[in-house]
């Protein structure tokens, strides 16, 4: 057991033994080491100007794997075994001998693209967006490496790739053309900069770096843990039942950085080997409960393809790649995007407390608002989500103001199980299916993530008709009362959760349970 939080600040190695657990990666920047170059625009995660990159070492210990993340809601504990990267860490580079610019204004080259398109308007989120591109050019270079030992042409960068990593970053001057054109062209013409050059070092660097012991750290009346096992932080949560939680924070973080609260002791979830394991199987997907979403949405891209799409609008890029599946059913929000998908797939989770375990339906762990079944000194260790069987369909819906990083108003999901109908439909074009199975469940219509009880049931062994559908909406008024806030009224929640009912209807009718694509299916599959 070590008690110092050790990492790199670019290339200069920092050991903490003495600060606040709740001490925020952007204050350490800029009120204790004076980089101003990460803004604080909003001290929530939404505006991207704290943007920072970590770079961290992979599972082998072998390569470094970049990402950004909001400084701002970042626990400075977090950033044990990692490398630290700022907006002032891009420069400055050596010039090649034949460079005709003095060695004082050389830029990084994402820095230069900023300049050649100018893009750069009165420069408060400037640096955020810098530092979003960098981490794309860094990803590109891992993946162009990748490609390279597998003897495939390299891709380039695509705009949507770019929009898409720069959606976690605003910029309240003016448009953004400037800025996507110059992300594109600093991830689409990548140079060698001084990162790949001392990739090496930097590996060696994070490698002395004890990461193998747990962190005890008492300093000034704070206690922070960052245990590596399961066991481990069970037996610490039965000695400290009044701990907090926190893996990617992304949530926890708001109440010190806008309310100023302050936890103590704080546990930090990221190093538990067990909460970080991911398994893949005909029948499951296993996720550990300290997985970012960056690291486990692509096992849906086949199984749960509509979930994987609604993923990507949790928050932003940043946010994805601290915030964790475990976090998101754990806080217990009624507003949380992922609980209704889970219970509609019908997931389930495992619990541990000391050395007993068990298994709940994650419908069962909401109880009432913030109110959960996990008990004193328990924890979340795995969700468990069973593949759906050739008859099942599954849609996700997310409603909210703008489209991208942004919070819900009302979020469905369908799990709908028809009776196929391929066999007779040759000599009945009024035969239609039937509803086997239907799971159906709302965030933001209750103060849990709820299931539309009264609307399966409406469902249920009816056909698959626009009757049917009818029916069920006039139960989904019995099976909800939803509240008015500033995101909605009660009134078009419920007629929100109508509307999309009616969507999945008219999707599944026209897609995938269209009759004559499920024979034409079935032909090809056979041929």
């Amino acid at each position: 057991m070590t008690n110092a939080v050790r990492f790199l600040l670019n290339d200069e190695e920092i050991t903490l033994t003495q600060f606040d657990p709740n001490l925020t990666v952007l204050h350490y920047l800029r009120e204790i080491r004076q980089h101003s170059g990460s803004k604080e625009g909003c001290a929530s995660g939404d505006c991207g100007a704290c943007t920072v990159v970590l770079a961290e070492l992979s599972e082998n210990l072998q390569t470094l794997h970049y990402k950004s993340i909001n400084a701002c809601i970042s626990f400075i504990g977090s950033l044990h075994g990692k490398q630290l990267i700022t907006v002032e860490h891009l420069k400055p580079q050596a010039c090649a001998a034949n460079s005709s610019k003095p060695k004082q204004e050389q830029l990084h080259s994402v820095q230069q693209a900023f300049v050649d398109n100018h893009a750069s308007q009165c420069g408060f989120c400037t640096p955020g967006f810098v530092m979003s591109s960098f981490a794309l050019v860094k990803q590109k270079e891992q993946q162009k490496k990748q490609q390279q030992a597998q003897n495939s042409s390299a891709q380039n960068i695509s705009r949507q790739d770019v929009e898409h990593a720069l959606a976690g970053n605003l910029c309240r001057c003016t448009g953004y053309k400037s800025i996507i054109e110059a992300a594109i062209s600093a991830t689409n013409d990548v140079e060698v900069d001084k990162f790949s050059q001392n990739e090496q070092q930097t590996i060696a660097s994070l490698q002395g770096i004890n990461l193998a012991e747990s962190l005890n750290l008492v300093s000034d009346n704070h206690h922070y843990f960052a245990p590596k096992s399961a066991n481990e932080l069970a037996q610490l949560l039965l000695e400290h039942p009044n701990a907090t939680l926190v893996a990617g924070g992304t949530d926890l973080a708001l109440l010190v950085t806008q309310q100023g609260k302050s936890f103590e002791p704080l546990v930090y979830l990221g190093n538990v080997a067990e909460l970080k394991q991911l398994s893949q199987s005909k029948e499951q997907i296993s996720i550990g409960a300290a997985v970012p979403y960056s690291q486990f949405t692509y096992l849906f891209e086949k199984p749960f393809p509509e979930l994987a799409k609604m993923i990507l609008r949790i928050g932003s890029t940043q946010i994805r790649n601290l915030g964790t599946l475990g976090g998101n059913i754990g806080n217990a929000s009624p507003i949380g995007d992922m609980p209704p998908a889970l219970i509609a797939l019908s997931a389930t989770m495992t619990l541990q407390k000391g050395a007993n375990k068990r298994k709940i339906a994650v419908e069962d762990y909401f109880k009432d608002y913030k109110v959960t079944d996990l008990a004193e000194s328990e924890f979340i260790k795995n969700i468990t989500i069973p593949t759906l069987n050739e008859n099942q369909q599954c849609k996700v819906y997310k409603i909210s103001k703008r489209l991208d990083d942004d919070i819900s108003a009302v979020l469905a999901a369908f799990c709908v199980e028809l009776t196929p109908q391929a066999q007779s439909v040759a000599s009945s074009t009024n035969n239609k299916p039937q509803i086997k199975s239907i799971k159906i469940a709302f965030g933001g219509m209750a103060a849990i993530p709820k299931r539309a009880l009264l609307c399966e049931q409406a469902l249920l062994g009816k056909t698959w008709q626009q009757s049917s559908i009818d029916a069920a909406k006039q139960a989904l008024l019995k099976d909800f009362q939803p509240m008015s806030d500033v995101r909605a009224s009660s009134e078009y929640r419920l007629m929100v959760a109508q509307n999309l009912l009616q969507k999945c209807f008219i999707e599944l009718t026209n897609g995938v349970y269209d009759q004559k694509q499920v024979i034409a299916t079935q032909v090809i599959d056979h041929a």
